[in-house]
């Protein structure tokens, strides 16, 4: 099993969005190393950190699945959506997803300034500065680690 992180902006969709939906597709996700983490690298049962971006409190929220295996994002076909890409192909799609399914919401945010505050967690990609990655994976150890904040 490996571990991730996920990051969305509360606005666009929440880890309350993810609850009512049960599950629910990753789609638009337009970052090469991002999409080569879920085509290459996700797993179902994987498990992954919600993350809520760009919002008042930035910082972990919850836990979700992989559920599916990758698959083309259908938005890059349509002409008409943000996420369009002329130059992908149903012969040759450029952009993939995968499902996510709820698990739970944490019992508090486990923020971002609190999570660069700690020093057992320097390595991790979310802390280090210029990382904008929507879609990173997540050492077991730090995983571990950023559960035990949950209680405290």
């Amino acid at each position: 099993m490996k571990y991730w992180l996920m990051k969305s902006e509360p606005d666009a969709f929440s880890i309350d969005d993810l609850k009512r939906k049960g599950s629910e597709p990753w789609d638009g996700v337009r970052n090469y190393q991002a999409r080569n983490f879920m085509r290459d690298g996700m797993k179902v049962g994987d498990k992954i950190f919600f993350y809520h971006s760009n919002c008042d409190i930035p910082g972990i929220v919850g836990i979700a699945t992989v559920a599916s295996p990758a698959y083309p994002d259908e938005s890059q076909f349509n002409a008409k959506s943000k996420y369009y890409d002329e130059k992908a192909t149903r012969e040759e799609p450029r952009w993939v997803h995968v499902d996510v399914k709820f698990e739970r919401k944490l019992a508090r945010i486990i923020s971002l300034d609190e999570l660069k505050g700690r020093d057992e967690l320097a390595d991790m990609a979310l802390v280090r500065k210029g990382n904008r990655l929507s879609v990173m994976p997540v050492a077991k150890g730090d995983w571990d680690f950023i559960l035990s904040l949950e209680k405290k």
